[in-house]
């Protein structure tokens, strides 16, 4: 005997209602995941003052180096570490836990009256937003329905700038590097808020049910089946988000060795059009998905920052304006990549392992960020200046488009699930 379902208003709007609270909360969260992220750096000369741990530079230059690589290796095990956790316990308790643990560590930093106490903070402050990164996009991508997935996933790409921006805004109206780092407060409150507004997830209720997927090769995370998927994943993501931190941490400088004299103009104008490029990719990434498709959009991404890595880097010798042109379309396709990325990824795996893989292809690239990063600053005198070597670096663009163009078997799994 077959059950006839029938959708009434209400339940119609009830479900609406479900989807905006899920919107609204992921976005936010997000939000002061970059919030959190940049607040230590934006009081950091407060800080130094209050604590009064040395006047010597270099070793509060060494605290600050432990400081914020602290953070970023909390991330990264967050975003791995709540991946587990949510795949085990649900999508929803995960997200409001980390939720709340990077709100409480955030207070906790604020009331810390030394060095070490902070770094501790800062270490869980950043576990706690790995995790709500990674976690966030899998509850969504589960969630929202198909036909505006890839769109709402790209508009809560931008929440993290937009929160970097905000933290900027705290640091402007609020004085005190202690009462700054009370807005810790308002992820707490989303959290409790989302304890009665947010729902489990149907496909990992189903999938604990075991009423779906009966196949068990697939529960191991590095299991035959997932391998594939967990590499090609983590080389797509690592090597556009390898290629991007290294460009944009040394892009200020690169454009000062193209003066003689101090260009701080020119420094920030050049940073300026790298975000507004990045927020206009990131926010327009799911009309581009929906338009051309996820493989496509990804080429498309790969190929366009490489080509404009090589235009940028070995054909301005000297300093023009058709270069803040040519960083705004860089970051345009970079901010494009990390939307679609962000719907592609946690699609390639089951339900059973979806979240732990969608952390660990997100934050593995980290651990080699830094070192990218650092490389480039040895290359310089190798290869004979900044444009050279951010140059050889642009080819890990490279790297990812190849990736993309020939590993044509990795599909998204949720049709065979559904």
């Amino acid at each position: 005997m077959e059950t006839l379902i029938i959708e009434t208003p209400n339940s119609t709007a009830v479900k609406r209602i479900h989807l905006v609270s899920l919107f609204v909360i992921c976005f936010l969260s997000t939000a002061f995941g970059g919030v959190i992220s940049t607040l230590m750096s934006v009081y950091l000369p407060v800080v130094v003052k209050d604590l009064q741990v040395t006047t010597n530079t270099a070793k509060l230059d060494t605290i600050s180096g432990y400081i914020n690589s602290l953070f970023i290796f909390g991330w990264t095990a967050g975003g791995f570490l709540w991946g587990l956790i949510s795949d085990k316990t649900g999508r929803k308790t995960a997200f409001l836990l980390a939720l709340g643990s990077y709100g409480l560590a955030t207070i906790a930093t604020g009331l810390m009256s030394n060095w070490e106490g902070v770094m501790v903070c800062r270490f869980l402050s950043g576990v706690g937003v790995g995790g709500v990164l990674a976690v966030s996009v899998v509850l969504l991508s589960e969630i929202w329905p198909e036909k505006t997935r890839a769109i709402f996933i790209g508009i809560i790409s931008v929440a993290f700038p937009i929160g970097i921006f905000s933290a900027g805004l705290i640091n402007f109206f609020v004085s005190s590097w202690r009462q700054g780092f009370f807005v810790g407060l308002v992820p707490i409150a989303i959290a409790i808020i989302g304890i009665w507004t947010l729902k489990e997830s149907d496909l990992w209720l189903l999938h604990r049910s075991g009423r779906t997927n009966k196949v068990k090769k697939s529960d191991a995370l590095f299991s035959i089946s997932n391998r594939k998927a967990l590499i090609t994943g983590s080389v797509i993501f690592g090597t556009m988000l390898i290629g991007m931190w290294a460009l944009f941490s040394w892009m200020p400088t690169w454009i000062q060795s193209l003066f003689t004299v101090d260009a701080p103009k020119e420094r920030g104008l050049s940073m300026m059009f790298l975000g507004m490029g990045g927020l206009t990719g990131g926010f327009s990434s799911g009309w581009v998905a929906n338009t051309i498709g996820l493989r496509r959009s990804l080429i498309s991404s790969f190929a366009v920052c490489a080509i404009m890595a090589f235009i940028l880097f070995k054909t301005n010798d000297h300093f023009s304006t058709i270069i803040y042109i040519e960083i705004a379309v860089l970051a345009l396709f970079f901010g494009v990549s990390q939307g679609v990325l962000s719907v592609y990824i946690p699609m390639l795996f089951p339900t059973s392992v979806r979240a732990s893989a969608t952390g660990f292809c997100f934050n593995i690239g980290r651990l080699f960020t830094g070192a990218a990063v650092l490389f480039i600053g040895v290359l310089v005198n190798v290869m004979g200046g900044y444009a050279n070597s951010l140059f050889i670096f642009s080819w890990v663009f490279v790297v990812g488009l190849l990736v993309v163009i020939f590993i044509r078997d990795i599909q998204p799994v949720n049709q065979v699930e559904k």
